[in-house]
């Protein structure tokens, strides 16, 4: 690393410093690319599969992509930017929230039999990804409002995938859409309790600087 303790790096007993910690940037970069291409495949995965859960998860995908986008874009800039940054990304992680409720009520709707191999295919490959991502973020976890909503989704996203795997077996087990349905459902929560914690560290910061 080379932040030093006059910048606010580990030094001095704190969190990282994003704005001069240039391994954080290509962190986020690394994780902005990954992201763009598993929300490909995942979303792919889900319609072939006909899976809500992999549907879920692959909106997931597509909000980290543009949380790690909006990141890189507001790194170096006033605490005041992060904060309005961080607030965009916590309402637009509700957004998520809501539309893979939506998802799940029009799989139940239809009664649609997912294909278990490609939950489980996908789903662990989804976990490798978002593992490795958490990892490289972990010690970020407690800076500002807009590093901790970039942890928090690395890590929600690592416990659903490992839910999305849950949901293949429990398919294949019972022959049923219901595991895939329940996991679907917790996939909805994930995000917005993730949202709320966001949203109110990011109004209190913003507060803070007004």
């Amino acid at each position: 690393m080379s932040a030093t303790c006059g910048g606010g790096g580990c030094g001095c007993g704190g969190p990282p410093t994003a704005s001069v910690d240039p391994l954080y940037r290509r962190i986020l970069i690394f994780a902005l690319v990954v992201n763009a291409i598993m929300f490909a495949v995942e979303f792919g995965g889900g319609v072939v599969g006909r899976s809500a859960s992999l549907l879920a998860d692959s909106g997931d995908f597509l909000s980290d992509a543009a949380n790690y986008a909006i990141s890189l874009a507001v790194l170096g800039l006033s605490a005041r930017r992060r904060a309005q940054a961080a607030l965009f990304k916590g309402l637009s992680l509700g957004a998520v929230g809501l539309w893979v409720a939506g998802s799940a009520a029009w799989h139940l709707a239809n009664g649609t039999l997912p294909k278990a191999e490609v939950m489980g295919a996908i789903g662990l490959l989804a976990f490798a990804v978002n593992a490795g991502v958490a990892l490289l973020l972990y010690r970020y976890r407690a800076g500002d409002a807009n590093m901790r909503s970039i942890w928090l989704c690395s890590r929600n996203d690592a416990i659903g995938n490992l839910a999305v795997l849950a949901a293949a077996a429990g398919v294949w087990a019972s022959d049923t859409p219901w595991p895939d349905l329940m996991v679907a459902v917790v996939l909805a929560w994930l995000p917005l309790s993730a949202a709320v914690t966001i949203v109110r560290q990011a109004a209190g910061e913003l507060a803070q600087a007004a």
